[in-house]
């Protein structure tokens, strides 16, 4: 059981090693889609994914182009800030893809604009704040998947 996790340009290695670390807890897959604001090899990448970075299935893409021709034929769920559906309305499938953008701005027009049906995003109910950090969000979106997934199976 479990996703695909997609960071699209990551740039902190720490919220990066953490979300790696969270993908070998949920039995997902973590995507990292150059270019990256770190080098794979930084320390901080791997102290925050601890000596369970060998562990982690990962899978590297050139650029969004290259990602999008691998997976065109699958199902996505984007983040957003400015997503119009709550992260509760996603239909989760086991295996689907969950894409986030970059810490600094999330994800680029080009992505939000090719796919206006598959926009979601974590509810805030402070208007003193515009999003949450990269980690926390995607564990919360992983981890809701799972509750529904189970739901589902049970």
């Amino acid at each position: 059981m479990g996703f695909n996790i997609v960071l699209i340009e990551p740039e902190i290695p720490n919220n990066t090693g953490n979300i790696g670390r969270l993908t070998l807890a949920s039995g997902s897959t973590l995507h990292l889609v150059k270019p990256f604001g770190f080098e794979i090899t930084d320390a901080r990448l791997k102290r925050a994914g601890l000596d369970y970075w060998q562990h982690i299935n990962i899978v590297e893409y050139e650029n969004v182009d290259a990602f999008f021709a691998q997976h065109a034929d699958k199902q996505f769920a984007f983040f957003s800030s400015h997503g119009t559906k709550n992260l509760w309305d996603i239909p989760f499938e086991q295996n689907m893809f969950l894409v986030f953008g970059k810490e600094s701005v999330g994800l680029s027009k080009e992505i939000t604009d090719a796919h206006p049906n598959d926009q979601y995003k974590i509810p805030l109910y402070s208007d003193k704040i515009r999003s949450l950090n990269l980690g926390n969000a995607v564990g919360i979106v992983t981890y809701e998947g799972l509750r529904q997934l189970n739901s589902k199976d049970r």
